[in-house]
């Protein structure tokens, strides 16, 4: 599996870089604070409702989640599912808000 730390994640945005996020965490995290990503609970990534992003499967496809665990399971499963490639963001959004005050 890729990773990417959220500072070079980050560098990607600030360079203006279209990039393909999904965030697996609930919906009441998403609102909470989120970067832009697709919300894409791990739940339904798990029962393979992935409908939402079906035509990032040859796209690069950044994961994240609250701390990089659920985003690390969703990557193993898209990945099975045949999207080639699947990048999690180690540290998800704690690490994110904690390394961007």
């Amino acid at each position: 599996m890729q990773t990417i730390t959220v500072e070079e994640l980050k560098a990607k945005i600030d360079n203006g870089e279209t990039l393909h996020l999904v965030d697996v965490r609930e919906p009441h995290e998403h609102a909470e604070f989120n970067i832009g990503g697709i919300l894409l609970p791990l739940g339904k990534v798990q029962t393979m409702q992935v409908d939402d992003i079906e035509e990032l499967k040859d796209e690069t496809v950044y994961v994240y989640c609250r701390s990089g665990n659920r985003s690390g399971q969703a990557c193993l499963i898209l990945g099975t599912m045949g999207y080639q490639n699947v990048v999690n963001v180690t540290g998800g959004m704690l690490a994110w808000q904690e390394r961007n005050k």
